[in-house]
Formats: C-alpha cells, sequence, structure tokens
C-alpha cells in the first residue's frame, strides 16, 4: 500500500508539473504571439505550484532529501546520535504540527468568509487545502522517521535514493 501511495505521489508531483507548464506556455504564447491570454490560466498554474510544494515537502520528508547540516551529529553514535537525531526531528515536527493546526484553521476561516478566487472563482480554500495536507503528510513521515531512528537507521535506504 505505501509503495502504490509513493507511486501516486511521483506521477502527482510529474503530472502537476507538466500540467504548470502547460499552462504558462498556453499563458506565454497567448501574451506575446495573439496579445490576450486567459488570466485563469496563471492562477490555475500558481494555485498548482502551491499544491506542489506542499506535496512535495511531504514526499521529500519521506525520501530525507530536505537540506541539513549533519557535520556534528554524525561523528556521534550509539545512543548520542539517536538522541540528537531525535531532537531535530521532534523540533521539526513541532514546527509542521504547528502549521498543520494553523494551516486547518485558516482553511476554517476562508469556507466561513466564502472568499473565491479573482479569475476562476473558486473557493479559496480549495487552494489553500495545500498546507494543512501536506502538513500532515510531513508529521506522518516524520513520526516514521523517529521511528525509524531508535531503530538505528539514520541515513535513506539505497531503494529510496532519487534515480535521474
Amino acid at each position: 500500500m505505501a509503495k502504490k501511495f509513493a507511486k501516486f505521489e511521483e506521477a502527482f508531483l510529474i503530472f502537476t508539473l507538466a500540467l504548470m507548464v502547460a499552462l504558462i506556455f498556453g499563458q506565454v504564447i497567448g501574451r506575446y504571439i495573439f496579445q490576450s491570454a486567459p488570466s485563469w490560466t496563471e492562477e490555475a498554474a500558481r494555485y498548482l505550484h502551491i499544491v506542489q510544494v506542499w506535496v512535495g515537502a511531504s514526499y521529500a520528508v519521506k525520501l530525507r532529501e530536505h537540506i541539513r547540516v549533519d557535520a556534528f551529529i554524525i561523528r556521534l553514535s550509539g545512543l548520542p546520535r539517536k538522541l540528537m537525531e531525535s531532537v531535530s526531528v521532534i523540533i521539526w515536527f513541532g514546527l509542521v504540527l504547528f502549521l498543520a493546526v494553523f494551516g486547518t484553521q485558516l482553511v476554517l476561516q476562508t469556507i466561513q468568509f466564502g472568499q473565491v478566487s479573482p479569475a476562476m472563482q473558486i473557493p479559496m480554500w480549495i487552494p489553500m487545502l495545500a498546507v494543512p495536507l501536506g502538513s500532515i503528510g510531513m508529521t506522518i513521515r516524520l513520526l516514521q522517521q523517529l521511528r525509524d531512528v531508535w531503530k538505528g537507521k539514520y541515513g535513506k535506504e539505497e531503494s529510496e535514493e532519487i534515480m535521474i
């Protein structure tokens, strides 16, 4: 099940990237060749990018691809390393949990006020939903990462490497 979800995330990120590029390309062609382009394409590309950032951040946590400075921590082993890794993950977890809670409150307030986007006229809570969903994905993955730290797995597995 987890592998299927990982493939879904990859496919989703690739599809939304291709769609975003097509929308922006259409916008450029419309502006410079036809002197007119629909305004909804720029707005749709922006919202797709926001969703990509949050889903991609969650996916990057899974792959352990977020930037981190570990010059000090890699010199440790055993219990000191587990404690330092745990503190790092717990601090990050707290930040992401904060984003999930306040992102959810923002979505609920937006639903309450009924705000819609200027060009597409879609409810603004739809693109804003990316914040709590991405944050929840990161919190789940950080809990899994904390479990792995206590099992002695500090780095990414060979199967988790990004293949280019």
